[in-house]
């Protein structure tokens, strides 16, 4: 490095330039009538004296500019699963999807809400919907589940009726029987746990419940299953009579948060019914729900997720992959919505939420629920515990809601529009190049050894979430990175997302 790079620049003193682009920052701040595309002009010509990477050439190259997801898709048809608890209904809807997509373990009761899934078999396209057990006589948490799984049954175009053969047709069975008559929709029977030839004697039993063949399948072995789905498909339509679980364009809202913290509670407010099933026991969901959901006048796709305990390794059985399915909802979320209860100390828990939505690059927006149920004395507190605990997002937009009583609820979208606006945000690379001379004229980076590294050019690498690579000659001390992310939320705003700064050190040419 020359003598020309290290050379002290004093407090207020512009960037020095190589020798054929004098200071074009420091110009661009001081005459206005160098426009920002003249810097950034400047400024890559600059750049042509240093060591580029293919890489580096390739990002410089770039045009900026990121491309949409396609146009929303019609209706699918949609397959309900159903059945009593524990005969195997996530097992056969995860050998439909080929892949270990619901929460499976061997007791009964796991999954609870209805899940949606999009499957596809013999070229056909079609949404299927997993629900928790339907029991005749149950109560409490129970009688919930058994309520979401005839709201499934209600908006389903096709019904897989899933018995266990072994055990043979029970009391509940039959009055699922005459719960699926008078819906009037079709119906396959599928027998389950059918392992081999000895089993289809059992399964030729349930003859006796007058909805037709019953298909033998084995759920875990995949045996007999790509009967059953054909039988599905010569009754399926092409198009959805009621489009419930339709795909597409809205933006992806995820509720995310520590269990029991009122995320259910506030999916079924917004959704204005019972969709999501919601009790005080901790843990209550499981499988991450989504739900098409009209605000603002627009249509948004609300994911309600399984609480994010302490630590995921240690979890057991459904609860761990519980907390695997709503980390891969976050990854597929645009935004997350993280409920914090207003009424208890803000948790290690709590932070560790965030931080997990910031690791993953969504736009952030921060909800205290229960808030209609605060004291003063308590809202004091919890605004130093804020302060105190979340001083890393200040940025974060923040609504005080009750997702019990609704109250506040219409600031959670103007928070949300905010933050995906900042998540899209690009900024001009003329624009952000002058932006970086103001600064570094003001506040020059601090001298290390008696050398100062200059900053070459910035650009914006991409959005969803902004990253910008500034190219250096020495290396840029993480506090003064962080310095530069303040004051880019400063002059651009980046309300509701998080950024990140790299910076890729590069050496003079040798001559």
């Amino acid at each position: 490095m020359t003598d020309e790079t290290a050379r002290p620049i004093d407090e207020g003193a512009p960037i020095s330039t190589p020798d054929h682009a004098v200071d074009p920052v420091a110009g661009a701040v001081g005459a206005p009538e160098l426009d920002d595309a003249a810097v950034e002009r400047a400024l890559r010509a600059g750049l042509e004296d240093f060591e580029l990477s293919p890489e580096d050439q390739a990002l410089l190259d770039a045009q900026g500019g990121l491309s949409n997801d396609g146009a929303a898709q019609g209706p699918l048809p949609v397959v309900a699963v159903v059945g009593r608890p524990n005969v195997g209904k996530s097992s056969l809807v995860n050998r439909i999807l080929r892949r270990r997509e619901a929460v499976v373990e061997d007791v009964p009761g796991v999954t609870r809400d209805r899940v949606s899934y999009e499957a596809e078999w013999g070229g056909r396209r079609f949404t299927i919907v997993d629900t928790g057990g339907w029991e005749a006589d149950a109560t409490g948490i129970h009688l919930r589940v058994a309520e979401q799984a005839e709201i499934a049954i209600d908006l389903a175009d096709v019904v897989m009726f899933v018995v266990d053969a072994t055990v043979g047709a029970t009391d509940d069975d039959e009055a699922v029987v005459k719960l699926l008559r008078r819906s009037g929709k079709p119906v396959v029977l599928v027998a389950n746990k059918v392992d081999d030839q000895r089993g289809e004697a059992d399964a030729a039993m349930l003859w006796s419940l007058g909805l037709g063949q019953p298909f033998p399948v084995s759920a875990v072995h995949g045996r007999g299953s790509g009967d059953a789905l054909d039988a599905v498909l010569d009754v399926l339509p092409d198009v959805s009579a009621h489009g419930a679980y339709a795909q597409g364009g809205p933006r992806r809202v995820a509720l995310v948060g520590r269990p029991n913290v009122g995320k259910s509670s506030l999916l079924n407010r917004l959704a204005g019914s019972e969709r999501v099933v919601v009790d005080n026991v901790a843990g209550t969901t499981r499988d991450p729900v989504d739900e098409l959901i009209e605000l603002g006048g627009k249509t948004w796709r609300f994911v309600d997720t399984a609480g994010i305990r302490r630590r995921v390794h240690q979890s057991r059985g459904a609860d761990f992959y519980a907390s695997l399915r709503t980390q891969t909802a976050l990854e597929k979320a645009e935004v997350a919505v993280v409920l914090i209860d207003a009424e208890e100390p803000i948790a290690e828990q709590d932070i560790r939420v965030v931080q997990q939505v910031i690791d993953s690059g969504r736009a952030l927006v921060i909800a205290y629920n229960k808030w209609d149920t605060l004291d003063e004395e308590r809202r004091y507190y919890l605004e130093r515990e804020i302060e105190k605990e979340l001083v890393q997002v200040p940025w974060a937009p923040r609504a005080n809601i009750s997702a019990r009583t609704g109250r506040h609820m219409d600031r959670l979208v103007p928070a949300i529009e905010t933050a995906l606006e900042s998540w899209d945000t690009r900024v001009p690379t003329g624009r952000l190049n002058a932006f970086m001379g103001e600064i570094v004229a003001a506040h020059p980076h601090p001298l290390r050894g008696g050398k100062q590294p200059r900053i070459l050019f910035a650009t914006q690498a991409s959005t969803r979430p902004p990253r910008f690579v500034i190219f250096a000659s020495g290396f840029i001390e993480a506090g003064y990175r962080r310095f530069i992310e303040r004051r880019l939320r400063e002059q651009f705003g980046f309300e509701g997302t998080p950024i990140e700064v790299s910076v890729r050190v590069r050496e003079k040419r040798r001559r």
